[in-house]
């Protein structure tokens, strides 16, 4: 079977690494497959859970908060803010920035420099939420 070196790198460590049949990730135009032998690109990455599909039944599933993906014939690598797996994510801490990103949201305008901010904490609490499975 055909796969690819996937690594995902944050500041303080690497998070994952492993080989992959597809990787998923949401770059900024919209979701992107990636299979080995792909193109050589680099993209900027959106908050959003990352797939590392392996084989049948057998996914890993990543939080990412933004970063850059680069991608040569026969390796991933993911150059990330900040990336959790699930077992490494507080579930509680999670869900109570969703809900103050919520509140934020509800409170501010717009063009709030607060709603931005909100909104990419809502991104990210969503994301880890997702990728727990909660």
């Amino acid at each position: 079977m055909n796969t690819i070196a996937v690594e995902i790198v944050t500041p303080e460590r690497v998070v994952y690494r492993g080989d992959a049949r597809i990787v998923v990730a949401r770059g900024a135009e919209g979701d992107l497959g990636i299979l080995p032998n792909h193109i050589p690109m680099v993209t900027p990455l959106k908050i959003a859970p990352v797939l590392v599909k392996k084989h049948e039944g057998a996914d890993d599933k990543i939080a990412v908060s933004g970063g850059i993906m680069e991608v040569r014939k026969d390796k991933v690598t993911i150059l990330a803010e900040a990336a959790e797996l699930p077992g490494d994510i507080d579930v509680n801490r999670a869900a109570a920035a969703k809900e103050r990103a919520e509140r934020r949201l509800a409170e501010s305008g717009k063009e709030d420099i607060d709603f931005k901010r909100a909104q990419l904490a809502l991104q990210r609490a969503m994301t880890r939420l997702d990728v727990a499975g909660k």
